[in-house]
């Protein structure tokens, strides 16, 4: 499979990430209420009986009243399992937990891993078989060659769902994508192209099979796996598969396949093409190296080798990524919504050729700042990015057209367009934005400052950030920093970045610095001295102040109000604003964005319309429309109170302002948040459900943040910071390294500030 990434990281960490708090990556949640009698009655004995019956009458009811027709297995024995070989079915299982995940994250398909203890062709085929009155689509991973081939063709045959491995398909259909491009940038006709396929496994064969599909002639394609090329008469290391993309050639080694191609693919392993090889290529040669970890050639030398070459590779770390997870989430998607029997070659070309319109397309604003760079057509993007939110509106409506027109669909869409409004609706654009922002810090990493680096979560967060290529941790602490970063498995503790006030040479700078800033506010020199060599916080804002590094997370150790004043001592509220705190509470399919959480007590007017004009623009960093509410006890004055006057003057100021998105208030929550509540109050300026709420005062805010964090169900980001003059970030006492990663990236990166 090609889905990996270079992203790095420690073996414990692995380990925490999948063993902290609930064991593995995925659970089983109700999506219906069961909170009385009246609903587990409903949802078990008796009320299921009636769906029971209707099922019974007509199988395809199922679609209707169960969840099968958004339901996908991955299955596997585990005996190919990534780059590991055969290791087993219950070794394989936290990858296909993260298939699942994958999955659900990409394109709202809900899936459950399974693992099949058996290597016999036969006997995996018969169980994966009696599964299909349960699933909607089966996704097979991770299976060795040739099996796979003979499992995957048994079972759709067999099965009246669509049934697809990923490691093959998923692969070339990325791949086909990029070629459409690749031909097209260099001026050829696929039909006149010559390729060459280094390697004749399971992916190899799916390429094969799908570029033929697209036009490539039979003959123009040469296949050579370690024993030399494929050809008519072989008869060392062949098979049925390898036999059908023999061709009459008398070539026989790599070196006279290559010979004047216009493509390589290769789908074998490290190293395995010799630059000089690259020489005798056709002009503006065509290199799909996708080997992982590591390509058969590195593309820094075989673009010096060839500099007319257009590349891609496997790996997330150099231009276009043939990226698996561009791919299986939507195709299912798409065969899943027209109940599709089978997913056929009309519907793999059909994903191969949107996407690659899709890279043609302009780059979304929100992709371009979140990967640091505006990414456009051309040799270094063939290949949309992995979290283009555009991808779940494209792939699965071109994959449900081609489902429809060859025939294999037994619900056609009727409104094509108002089935894209459904897929635009099914993603929360939060979350590709979140994992933009990831890859924009490995385009752009910054200089941060982890404060309390003697907490051991917090040198895991400095870990993962570095290993991460996010940036470079600049840790703040003692010298034993260095043997607790050996403990947790560090090769080269004193290859971070340590700064100790009881020799750092910046000290006098710092106090000087100090001293000018609070000298008339009753601090002497002392003071000062004091609370550079004493104070972690001090010393690591007086990093961030002095240009020693771009932003920094801190808060582990202190309360909120304590290390926000502390800082506050070296760094200034950003152009005489206010500064305030967002928690952003994120679901599956929405964000709400809650502000003031952290900072002013009681903000008047002015502050409380600043608030909800900063809060509003990183909602729209962060991909929503934003819809404000001014939250309240009281919705319009019912019931009356006395402390509603700075809530109204507040809209007002928005009035005068004029900001360009929509508001209103006073109203309570339920009203903000519900359109049927909503819907009471038809002079109402929101057009739909609030996204951003500007909270009354700290108590409730603060109050209502931590509620909501320890018992709701969405996922909660921050407080994020907002409206310092430096990016700093204060992080609650309770955070995993996993989230101070994520203020450190969001405030290295520009959203949160």
């Amino acid at each position: 499979m090609a889905d990996e990434s270079n992203v790095q990281f420690s073996e414990r960490e692995a380990l925490l990430f999948h063993s902290e708090g609930r064991p593995g990556k995925i659970e089983i949640v109700a999506s219906k209420p069961m909170a009385t009698q009246r609903d587990l009655a409903l949802a078990y004995s008796p009320g299921v009986a009636v769906p029971v019956r209707a099922i019974a009458e007509d199988p395809a009811a199922a679609y209707d009243y169960t969840v099968k027709g958004n339901l996908v297995a991955v299955i596997s024995n585990g005996t190919a399992i990534l780059g590991l070989g055969n290791l087993g079915a219950l070794a394989s299982k936290p990858v296909m937990e993260g298939k699942a995940v994958l999955f659900k994250r990409f394109a709202d398909v809900d899936s459950i891993d399974l693992e099949v203890a058996t290597e016999d062709v036969d006997r995996f085929v018969e169980a994966v078989e009696l599964l299909e009155p349960s699933f909607g689509g089966i996704n097979l991973e991770d299976i060795k060659s040739p099996e796979c081939f003979l499992i995957e063709q048994a079972l759709r045959e067999r099965m009246n769902i669509p049934v697809f491995h990923d490691d093959q398909h998923g692969t070339a259909i990325i791949a086909a994508a990029g070629l459409i491009n690749a031909l097209h940038l260099t001026g050829r006709d696929i039909k006149d192209t010559r390729c060459v396929m280094l390697g004749a496994g399971a992916a190899a064969i799916a390429c094969a099979e799908l570029i033929k599909a697209m036009g490539l002639p039979s003959d123009h394609l040469l296949m050579v796996d370690k024993t030399g090329v494929i050809y008519q008469g072989r008869e060392d290391d062949m098979n049925q598969w390898k036999s059908a993309h023999a061709v009459a050639t008398d070539k026989r080694t790599l070196a006279e396949a290559i010979d004047g191609a216009d493509v390589f693919f290769g789908l074998a392993s490290a190293n395995s093409l010799p630059p000089e090889l690259l020489k005798t290529m056709a002009p503006k040669p065509i290199i799909f190296a996708m080997a992982n970890p590591d390509p058969e050639i590195a593309p820094p030398l075989a673009k010096a080798t060839r500099p007319d070459a257009i590349i891609a590779t496997g790996r997330s770390d150099y231009p276009n990524q043939v990226n698996n997870v561009l791919g299986f989430p939507f195709i299912f998607r798409g065969a899943l919504d027209v109940r599709a029997t089978t997913i056929n070659e009309e519907m793999k070309v059909a994903a191969a050729e949107a996407l690659a319109r899709l890279a043609r397309q302009q780059v979304p604003e929100e992709v371009a700042t979140a990967y640091g760079t505006r990414h456009s057509f051309g040799p270094d993007y063939i290949i949309p990015a992995p979290f283009d939110p555009r991808l779940i509106e494209e792939i699965p409506a071109a994959v449900a057209k081609a489902a429809m027109d060859s025939g294999v669909a037994t619900k056609p869409i009727e409104d094509m367009e108002a089935y894209r409004e459904t897929l635009r609706g099914r993603l929360n654009p939060t979350t590709a934005v979140l994992s933009q922002a990831y890859e924009g810090a490995r385009a752009c990493p910054k200089r941060v400052v982890f404060a309390e680096a003697e907490e051991e979560v917090v040198l895991r967060a400095a870990i993962a950030f570095r290993d991460g290529g996010y940036g470079t941790p600049v840790l703040v602490g003692r010298d034993e920093v260095y043997e607790e970063l050996a403990k947790l498995g560090v090769d080269d503790p004193k290859s971070f970045e340590l700064h100790n006030s009881r020799h750092s040479p910046l000290v006098p700078k710092m106090v000087d610095f100090l001293y000018e800033r609070l000298q008339r506010r009753g601090y002497l020199r002392r003071d000062c001295e004091r609370m550079v060599n004493q104070d972690r916080n001090i010393f690591g804002s007086l990093l961030l102040q002095l240009g020693e590094a771009d932003a920094m997370i801190t808060g582990i150790t202190r309360t909120y109000a304590r290390t926000m004043r502390e800082v506050r001592r070296v760094i200034d509220v950003a152009d005489g604003g206010v500064a305030f705190g967002i928690h952003i509470l994120v679901g599956q399919t929405h964000t709400v964005f809650m502000a003031d959480t952290t900072i002013n007590e009681r903000p008047n007017a002015e502050e409380l319309a600043d608030i909800a004009e900063r809060t509003a623009q990183v909602a729209r960093r962060m991909g929503h429309e934003p819809r404000v509410a001014f939250l309240s006890y009281s919705t319009f004055g019912n019931p009356e109170g006395q402390w509603l006057d700075n809530i109204r003057a507040a809209v007002k100021v928005l009035d005068e302002r004029k900001p360009g998105f929509e508001y209103e208030g006073e109203m309570a929550p339920d009203v903000a948040l519900n359109p049927r509540q909503l819907a009471n109050y038809p002079f109402a300026r929101l057009s739909g459900p609030a996204n951003v709420l500007i909270m009354p005062g700290l108590q409730s805010a603060n109050i209502s943040a931590k509620i909501l964090r320890e018992l709701g169900g969405d996922s909660m980001i921050g407080p994020m910071l907002i409206g310092m003059e430096k990016p700093v970030q204060i992080a609650p006492m309770t955070s995993s390294a996993s989230e101070l990663v994520t203020l450190a990236v969001l405030a290295a990166g520009g959203i949160a500030g």
